[in-house]
């Protein structure tokens, strides 16, 4: 009898703690995320968190334009908390829109002050060069060299030979009008897109589309940002990395709080994580180069080692939905 008390007590017990234990996992709650990030990187970082703190990141994985837009059509009752990655451009189109909220956290205080908003709309976390990225067998059976420039990329042995994303979801794409804007007026700009456009092959959505094309020769040249590259080079594929010789523009892949996002805490919690020594080696991990110094990976490059142009992302992003739109009617449906 005694035996079968000193059971019903453990039995008891046992159950009390597994009820309090999950009773104190479900009180972390989840966090609701739209990320631009890579896949792999974003799952690396978002189940790297959740190890951490307990917290549940769900999040679908978007471009920096359709992030944006899913945004804007959710504006009044919004779905997520945190838009995670994307080009700063599109945060601060995301900040001018009203859809996103300050918050200024502690750690930001590691990031360069050109890196990050001014007001506290976003903060960046890592910069990448736009760059070309080339197939080195493809070259070969072409019989040219990788693009050094944006004039060689006018070439006509490039004809039908090039693929970059389209700026009306990318913003690795519209980072490219953005660029020969700032490099040259607006006029001559559009002229060299109209010339480049008879190269191009396919305008995908996603701005990383263009060097996993290229990785399996599909396509002999792609355009996009030097750490996706790279990371496809880690991996073995045969591929070489060259930028503009005329200047070339970057990213600064940024995180933003949702205006009226529904788990605002959690959110700021993730936030300050993100910004910390131990999310930044997840980054690099993925060969990209964070703002806080941590070891690298093979081949990563720095903004600081590229002709990068003196980039005005604030001007960009007040002129996107102008320079997008005449980009469609003066070049992709004609």
């Amino acid at each position: 009898m005694k035996r079968c008390k000193t059971l019903f007590i453990f039995l008891v017990a046992s159950m009390l703690l597994l009820s309090l234990t999950a009773s104190s996992f479900a009180a972390k709650g989840k966090i609701l995320a739209y990320t631009t990030l890579d896949e792999p990187l974003a799952r690396a970082v978002f189940e790297a968190y959740e190890k951490d703190t307990g917290v549940k990141v769900e999040w679908v994985r978007l471009s920096t334009g359709e992030a944006v837009a899913r945004m804007e059509a959710e504006s009044k009752n919004p779905q997520v908390d945190i838009w995670f990655g994307g080009v700063g451009l599109g945060h601060i189109e995301a900040k001018n829109k009203g859809l996103t909220t300050p918050y200024v956290s502690a750690n930001a205080a590691n990031i360069p002050d050109k890196f990050k908003d001014p007001d506290g709309y976003w903060t960046g976390i890592y910069a990448g060069a736009l760059c070309f990225v080339s197939n080195i067998n493809r070259l070969e059976e072409l019989g040219v060299e990788a693009p050094t420039s944006w004039a060689d990329a006018l070439k006509p042995e490039f004809e039908g030979h090039i693929q970059m994303a389209n700026p009306a979801s990318s913003g690795t794409a519209y980072n490219v009008i953005a660029t020969v804007v700032q490099l040259w007026g607006e006029e001559k700009a559009f002229e060299y897109l109209r010339e480049l456009h008879k190269n191009i092959s396919q305008y995908t959505k996603s701005g990383s589309a263009p060097g996993k094309a290229a990785a399996i020769g599909e396509i002999p040249v792609g355009i996009g940002y030097a750490h996706d590259q790279v990371k496809l080079i880690s991996e073995g594929y045969p591929l070489v990395v060259t930028f503009p010789s005329e200047g070339t523009g970057f990213e600064v892949a940024s995180i933003s709080l949702v205006k009226g996002g529904p788990n605002p805490e959690l959110a700021k919690e993730l936030f300050d994580w993100a910004l910390t020594e131990r999310a930044a080696k997840l980054y690099a991990a993925e060969c990209v180069v964070p703002f806080m110094e941590v070891p690298l990976m093979k081949g990563a490059i720095p903004i600081s080692q590229v002709n990068t142009i003196d980039q005005d992302d604030v001007w960009a992003a007040a002129n996107s939905e102008r320079l997008i739109e005449r980009w469609q009617n003066e070049i992709y449906r004609r």
